[in-house]
């Protein structure tokens, strides 16, 4: 299997954290994507929006990080529960997808883009939307384990590499403790492997 990524990506490295925790070997394909790679039309034939990441898996080629990480533990799932096991699961478990997808996006994601690459985002915007999240993640962390109760599934992948990143986008974790320990707790995984680092903005 082939993961077109960067590897500065948090979007890409959910990607990597699911295939290392479900032991799938892969070969990554960094882009350069400040000389447009992802904008080249043979990468536009594997992911037409010129985005990363995307897999080409023996021939079938998918987009979109968290699509690719259901992907992946349907067709590659150990007899771990990755995903849900009952109706009301389901429910929490897309909520936190779709949080993934949203506010980590517009908030932990978008500042880190500021100070790592420079984009044109409302840094201080990015910055609230992030804390305004972590206070609703730190309270819902201070009764559970994990995101969806007291196992590992797909939504704590979805969540953890830009919420582990967000003091390289200048948001402090300190005032969050229970958002610390769930991160910690994914680190310990035997399988568990990290996001390149960068550089802390001297702010935080």
């Amino acid at each position: 299997m082939k993961l077109f990524r960067n590897p500065k990506s948090g979007h890409c490295h959910r990607v990597e954290l699911m295939m290392s925790l479900l032991d799938v070997p892969y070969e990554p394909v960094d882009l350069d994507m400040m000389n447009g790679a992802h904008k080249a039309p043979d990468y536009l034939k594997i992911n037409p929006l010129g985005q990363v990441p995307a897999i080409d898996d023996n021939g079938t080629t998918l987009s979109d990080s968290n699509g690719i990480v259901a992907y992946l533990v349907e067709a590659y799932g150990d007899d771990h529960p990755w995903t849900a096991q009952s109706p009301v699961e389901a429910a929490e478990i897309q909520r936190w997808l779709s949080i993934a997808a949203s506010e980590i996006a517009s908030g932990p994601c978008a500042a880190r883009l500021v100070t790592l690459f420079g984009a044109p985002i409302d840094h201080e915007a990015a910055k609230a939307k992030s804390n305004a999240l972590f206070e609703v993640m730190n309270e819902a962390l201070g009764n559970r384990t994990y995101l969806v109760g007291e196992r590992l599934t797909i939504a704590d992948v979805a969540g953890y590499s830009y919420i582990a990143h967000a003091p390289e986008g200048g948001v402090s974790l300190e005032p969050y403790p229970a958002i610390r320990a769930w991160l910690a707790r994914i680190e310990a995984h035997p399988r568990f492997v990290g996001m390149e680092k960068s550089p802390l903005p001297e702010a935080v």
